[in-house]
């Protein structure tokens, strides 16, 4: 899968194996619909210093990204049944702020949610 932060579907993303995501050059995090992470491939981890033993079975809003517990990324999740946005953020815990965006996917026929993560050039 080349760089389709914009056009990569969520039943795509649910389908690639670990090694696959791990190729992909954005985060990707997948959670539960109790926001316990299922999904946290490599450039994630490199680009927030988290090994993914660290972060898998944890729940994604309280313990491991707590900074995206709000109305703009978790109340979202909780609210809309369909969700496919892209929002302009600002990542602050355990980092200087670093702009990103993020894309936030939920359907009703995937158990997976996703939030994807593309950091801006000037990292």
């Amino acid at each position: 899968m080349d760089n389709e932060f914009e056009s990569v579907r969520i039943a795509e993303l649910a389908m690639l194996d670990a090694d696959r995501l791990d190729g992909v050059p954005f985060g990707v995090i997948g959670f539960t619909s109790d926001a316990l992470v299922t999904v946290y491939n490599a450039t994630e981890s490199k680009n927030a210093g988290l090994r993914p033993k660290m972060v898998l079975g944890k729940h994604f809003f309280g313990e491991v990204a707590p900074c995206m517990n709000n109305f703009m990324v978790a109340q979202r999740f909780e609210d809309e049944d369909v969700l496919d946005d892209i929002v302009p953020y600002v990542l602050t815990l355990r980092m200087r702020p670093t702009p990103v965006r993020l894309r936030l996917l939920k359907a009703t026929d995937c158990a997976t949610r996703f939030v994807l993560i593309e950091r801006r050039a000037t990292n």
